[in-house]
């Protein structure tokens, strides 16, 4: 089995064994806290008349907010159960959804050739893609942005393995949350910080504001205080 493959596999049992229960899994925060502000930030960047990509939408509470911005909006996720899960939760087809690996450069021009220029949202896609895949995840957003889309890109950086770590040494083991993820061989923060930048600017994208902040997660301290994971965040368009 070649490492995309059980890459789309842990992804795929991941999803497939995640109820529909808003939250269930561990970063599928509430929008006013993800979705909202980041496109507050992608604003003054962006044309609000093209169409929006939410890559790695998962179960689409964050595609579902960004349909209430923007008219025309497509969430795509590597996993088919993800997007099932974003299809029920959906049932009034306020946004589309596509199972498609970002890898798949002929699946990701098509889309592109289908939608045209588009803007990009995608939320912690980098630091988790085995290391080979990084730059082709990083060259399907500058695919789907072509001349006047632009990007908001936000990954984890190396401060969030210590939150991690701080949390799975918590009384009783890691959160069932945590537990699922690393039960299902996923590997957040895998990307060292330099890196992002470099894989975007290596896509040929260029970054016109980053700057830091934090995700918040759905698992919650040991005193009740909500888990919020270091990253940093990135606008950018085509060179």
């Amino acid at each position: 089995m070649s490492v995309s493959e059980r890459y789309r596999q842990a992804w795929e049992s991941y999803w497939q064994q995640t109820s529909d229960a808003p939250g269930d899994a561990i970063w599928d925060a509430d929008p006013s806290l993800s979705a909202a502000p980041h496109l507050d930030l992608l604003a003054p960047y962006a044309d609000p008349w093209l169409p929006i990509v939410d890559l790695g939408c998962g179960n689409g509470t964050q595609t579902r907010y960004l349909a209430a911005r923007f008219g025309r909006v497509v969430g795509v996720d590597l996993s088919r159960a993800a997007v099932e899960h974003a299809r029920r939760a959906d049932p009034a087809g306020t946004a589309e959804y596509r199972q498609l690996s970002l890898t798949d450069a002929a699946g990701v021009a098509e889309l592109a050739r289908r939608l045209g220029d588009a803007n990009v949202y995608m939320r912690a896609v980098i630091h988790q893609s085995d290391a080979a895949d990084r730059r082709p995840v990083a060259e399907a957003v500058a695919t789907l942005l072509g001349r006047r889309g632009r990007g908001f890109v936000v990954e984890l950086t190396a401060d969030s393995k210590a939150v991690l770590a701080e949390l799975a040494a918590s009384p009783g083991g890691p959160p069932l949350k945590l537990r699922r993820v690393f039960d299902h061989g996923l590997r957040p923060a895998d990307a060292a910080d330099k890196e992002v930048p470099e894989v975007l600017a290596e896509a040929g994208l260029e970054i016109h504001a980053e700057g830091p902040t934090a995700l918040a997660q759905t698992e919650q301290w040991p005193d009740g205080s909500r888990v919020e994971l270091p990253a940093r965040w990135f606008v950018v368009s085509r060179v």
